[in-house]
């Protein structure tokens, strides 16, 4: 399978190509930088720290969806609802690991994904996902009279908060409890606020230093509480996450699709 990575020069594209050109059945279809960088037209395999792979690093996204059967996309929300449609035009499968998306740019991969699959996680590690599973089955068995608040850290260059893996934390407790989380978001706290609105799910944020990814989510009741978490010491998970999720899709008809789909959850 000829997997290709949009913006494959950062730190992440450079994990994805090595997870990539190390896995079975898979080889490295390609690979994109932004227009005028230094790297177009050198191999990508030493742009990533590895041998070289026989394929030059391009400026063309139209050209590596034509020619893979999978695109893995950890780039920014405009490009990325840009992609999607190149992957409807392609029938190519899509895996989207983007967060910060605002309602245009989802809606661009919603309507993509009526011609080709596409895989869209906030977070692609397998633990993660787990996570967000428990979330769901917690929320749903204590019911309100439990707060819930969701924690999360990352590295000072983080641009969006929370993280697209807090708030896909918070969608699955509002899911447990029958909650649309627009509704009973808390995503800011200062000065005198009052009491805490019951149903509520609460949003912390902290950013600092090199952190992967950090999230913890509480939920408090009298007399007790019960706190999950997931900790990322490396961002390898998501590569290999996003390479499972590629392969998992290559046989599945047009639509979107989560992580839990490609782990059975």
């Amino acid at each position: 399978m000829r997997v290709g990575v949009v913006g494959c020069t950062g730190r992440m594209g450079r994990m994805l190509i090595a997870q990539i050109a190390s896995t079975p059945d898979c080889s490295v279809g390609g690979g994109t930088a932004r227009a005028g960088s230094d790297v177009i037209g050198r191999d990508v395999g030493l742009v990533a720290g590895l041998e070289p792979l026989g394929v030059p690093v391009s400026d063309d996204p139209v050209g590596l969806f034509a020619g893979a059967d999978a695109v893995i996309d950890f780039t920014t929300p405009a490009a990325t609802a840009r992609h999607a449609a190149l992957a409807a035009q392609a029938g190519t499968v899509h895996v989207v690991g983007t967060t910060g998306l605002g309602a245009a740019e989802q809606e661009a991969i919603v309507r993509a994904a009526h011609h080709a699959p596409i895989v869209q996680a906030p977070n692609m590690s397998l633990g993660v996902n787990l996570l967000t599973a428990l979330v769901e089955q917690v929320a749903r068995t204590l019911g309100p009279d439990f707060d819930i608040e969701i924690l999360e850290m990352h590295h000072r260059r983080k641009v969006d908060a929370p993280s697209g893996t807090a708030l896909g934390l918070g969608r699955a407790a509002a899911a447990g409890r029958g909650a649309d989380l627009d509704a009973v978001a808390a995503r800011a706290r200062d000065g005198h606020t009052g009491a805490r609105r019951q149903g509520d799910i609460g949003f912390a944020v902290l950013r600092g230093g090199d952190v992967v990814g950090d999230h913890l989510v509480t939920f408090a009741g009298e007399g007790e509480r019960i706190e999950l978490g997931h900790r990322a010491s490396s961002r390898a998970i998501y590569a290999v996450g996003a390479v499972r999720a590629a392969l998992w899709a290559r046989t599945q008809p047009p639509g979107l699709y989560s992580m839990r789909d490609v782990l059975g959850l």
